[in-house]
């Protein structure tokens, strides 16, 4: 078996790469949100925290009731219990990748990690 998956990611509205990539240790999806548009939903979790990093486009996310501007090159962490909602500027569409991980596991940094 190799040590290593890759796959090719088109423009979907959402791609989750649990399966695609065999992933063990995090959650990471590619997300779009055409202009006006809004993820369906509010939501929290159990365990993960949530890294988002805007690759594209603007809007905002709704976190706990405060409403944060997004732009690309934007980076928010949100913990597992905050109630969180996407929204795409009414003119903008927007993408953005979410790392979904279990909040407190992370053990070593890269150089403590690496081995040379």
């Amino acid at each position: 078996m190799a040590n290593f998956s890759k796959v090719s990611v088109v423009s979907d509205g959402r791609t989750e790469l649990h399966d695609k990539l065999s992933l063990t240790g995090a959650e990471i999806s590619i997300n779009h949100l055409p202009a006006g548009a809004c993820v369906p939903f509010v939501h929290a979790h159990k365990n993960n925290e949530e890294i988002y990093a805007v690759l594209a486009g603007a809007g905002r996310v709704v976190i706990d009731g405060e409403t944060v501007a997004l732009a690309e090159g934007d980076w928010v962490r949100i913990s597992p219990a905050a109630k969180r909602q996407f929204f795409a500027s009414e003119d903008t569409a927007m993408s953005f990748i979410c790392i979904q991980v279990k909040e407190h596991s992370l053990g070593d940094y890269t150089k403590d990690d690496a081995i040379v």
